[in-house]
């Protein structure tokens, strides 16, 4: 994002807001002109992330999602309606999207994502951001990310509560050790069938909104470059006590990425 493109007549119009915003402004609009993102999960996080995306201006969003709409997804996948019933999600995503916003470019990968095709994925964006559902996911997206030096925005939710981080572990912190890892985090994955899916647990569907809003403005931060990242912070939100809490965690040199025994990149 070296050389920014202008914004036409009609994008400064569109992108006012944003713009009279000092700490945004003509130039970082243009960065998120410029920016490409990749979303993985068009599901109850990736609807509302991906609305706020396209909505911000973000030039090219890459949509992975291999699932088509089905009507219990209606109740909190906001970007989908009951015309996009039995279709790929990425398709009805980008239609949407386009309506939306039509200076946005969008590109669907209906395709599991998987150990063998994650980093041809994301390896065109400049920030990746995961609202998947499932823990495998998680680990092979973040894992991904490190290694091709990708800043990664990701957020999970529970039947009322929800978590948010963003992880740059490629990178040194000011305290002078790598920054952590999601393995820094979550060490390990659940034991197969221990944590209940959203189907068998249930979600409330503004709940996904919430998440989803924040993962779009930590993803426009990444991009811009305003005020405090959430490297290293893990933002926790209670629903059900409307309680909002930031913990910090730190690097373990245990962890099999950047730990002390291994040799990076």
């Amino acid at each position: 994002m070296n050389v920014l493109p202008e914004l036409t007549r009609e994008e400064i119009e569109r992108y006012a807001r944003h713009i009279v915003l000092r700490d945004v402004g003509g130039v970082g609009q243009r960065k998120l002109k410029a920016a490409k993102v990749c979303v993985v999960g068009a599901g109850g996080l990736g609807a509302p992330l991906l609305l706020y995306l396209a909505a911000a201006g973000v030039g090219e969003i890459h949509v992975i999602d291999d699932d088509i709409v089905s009507a219990s997804n209606l109740q909190r996948q906001v970007l989908f309606g009951e015309a996009d019933l039995g279709r790929p999600k990425t398709q009805a995503a980008a239609e949407a999207l386009a309506r939306l916003n039509p200076h946005v470019r969008v590109v669907g990968h209906a395709s599991r994502l998987t150990a063998d095709n994650v980093r041809g994925l994301i390896e065109v964006c400049d920030v990746v951001a995961d609202g998947s559902d499932n823990f495998d996911t998680r680990y092979i997206v973040s894992d991904a990310c490190y290694h091709a030096k990708k800043p990664l925005v990701t957020a999970a939710v529970g039947q009322f509560d929800g978590s948010l981080t963003t992880l740059r572990p490629f990178e040194t912190g000011p305290d002078g050790l790598p920054n952590p890892t999601y393995r820094c985090l979550f060490p390990h994955k659940p034991p197969p069938g221990s944590m209940p899916t959203c189907a068998e647990a249930g979600v409330l569907g503004a709940l996904t909104g919430v998440l989803g809003s924040m993962m779009a403005l930590e993803v426009i931060r990444e991009i811009v470059g305003f005020g405090e990242s959430m490297v290293g912070r893990l933002a926790l939100f209670d629903l059900a006590t409307m309680r909002f809490e930031t913990l910090s965690y730190g690097w373990d040199e245990d962890n099999p990425l950047n730990g002390a025994s291994t040799a990076t990149d």
